[in-house]
């Protein structure tokens, strides 16, 4: 196996951006895949009493990666299709039940590729030191650095609830995806 088996690894030796990115990638990488390949059904899928789903899980995290580069970084608006999520609480959860398989999978997708080029461009051009937008309550700036480590975390917390949903949905455990794995989608037929 080489390297290219597992293009999600940080490197084992990086300086701390690589490692940073590294790893918020790798557990971008995992989440989709612990989403990947489901119908509408397998999207929708519940565990007990818990309204949350993969499907609201993509598209929640969609929104923090947009929320997070457009309006914490920037100070710009997350964009349109994020409207009803300033006013209606848990709406990027309850909505997702409306979309499509393959709209739940571009919205993510689209999402972390604009957040990918907005980093990898933060980054050449200030670092992880950078002041962002957004501030504390005592008007101190946040840094690039806390909003990656922000996004770590969130990550964190939610691959661990696709790890559950997705047991529940078809028996898909594990803590990678195997070698060679790409994002494919929607479940055909």
């Amino acid at each position: 196996m080489t390297s290219s088996d597992f293009w999600w690894e940080p490197p084992f030796a990086g300086t701390e951006a690589e490692h940073l990115t590294g790893a918020l990638d790798r557990l971008r990488t995992t989440f989709r895949w612990k989403a990947d390949e489901l119908d509408a059904a397998g999207l929708r899928a519940r565990l007990g009493s818990s309204a949350l789903t993969l499907g609201g899980l993509l598209k929640h995290l969609a929104l923090v990666e947009d929320y997070t580069f457009r309006t914490k970084f920037r100070g710009e608006p997350p964009g349109e299709i994020w409207r009803p999520a300033a006013t209606e609480e848990g709406w990027d959860f309850t909505s997702a039940a409306d979309d499509s398989p393959v709209e739940l999978y571009a919205l993510w997708d689209g999402a972390v590729e604009r957040a990918r080029v907005t980093l990898t461009a933060a980054l050449a051009d200030g670092g992880l030191d950078q002041p962002v937008h957004v501030s504390g309550p005592d008007g101190e700036r946040a840094s690039l650095r806390r909003l990656v480590c922000d996004l770590i975390e969130e990550y964190g917390r939610h691959t661990g609830h696709a790890d559950l949903l997705r047991e529940a949905v078809d028996g898909r455990v594990g803590e990678d995806p195997p070698a060679g794995w790409q994002p494919r989608g929607a479940r055909q037929g």
